[in-house]
């Protein structure tokens, strides 16, 4: 199957427990992961991991990719220097790319106007209030979030993330997607067999 691989943005200081389900279960589907810094130079989490991206942000195009996936970090609330990335959202929503947004990133998106008329979610409603965004009548209360190729979610919730992603991607689906999420949110044994008869594990 010849796919069009998913970019996951690297950063400093970028949340590097919020994506790992995501592109794990992503990988085993047969999606390449590429990873997209700020430049081609290496950066570092906060768990202190060293990640050298494949490709400089200026370089990434929507029409080469399946998802942007644009994962929490520090550097959303403290500068301006990942606003290229949400800006390269809206390229991606605008092209018909999807864009998923969590923790931090959520902020970003906020900032540049793209939650403004998308359902969405975050880490808490006045988290993004205070970005000064017009969209908050459109928060909602959940632990993820689609609404027309973006998927927004909270800092503790990267399961649910994983679930948006991989339903829209059309990874998993229906009951399968949701025994999915009852394993690796739940810890629920009786899901286990819905993935292990649909060859899903």
């Amino acid at each position: 199957m010849n796919r069009k691989p998913v970019h996951l943005a690297v950063y400093d200081t970028l949340a590097d427990w919020e994506t790992g389900y995501a592109t794990a279960h992503l990988a085993r589907a047969g999606y390449e992961i590429r990873t997209v810094g700020p430049t081609a130079a290496p950066v570092t989490s906060v768990g202190g991991l060293r990640v050298q991206p494949s490709s400089a942000l200026e370089d990434l195009r929507p029409q080469d990719s399946a998802m942007l996936i644009l994962p929490g970090a520090d550097l959303w609330d403290t500068t301006d220097d990942l606003a290229p990335f949400a800006r390269t959202a809206r390229a991606f929503l605008d092209a018909g790319v999807p864009v998923a947004a969590i923790c931090g990133a959520t902020a970003g998106l906020a900032r540049e106007g793209l939650l403004d008329e998308r359902d969405h979610t975050s880490a808490i409603s006045f988290y993004l209030a205070a970005t000064g965004y017009a969209g908050g009548g459109r928060y909602v209360e959940a632990d993820a979030v689609s609404d027309r190729g973006l998927v927004t979610a909270g800092p503790t919730e990267p399961v649910a993330f994983a679930r948006e992603i991989l339903g829209l991607l059309g990874v998993y689906e229906g009951d399968v997607l949701d025994a999915w999420y009852r394993l690796f949110h739940d810890s629920d044994v009786e899901a286990y067999a819905v993935l292990e008869k649909a060859g899903a594990l």
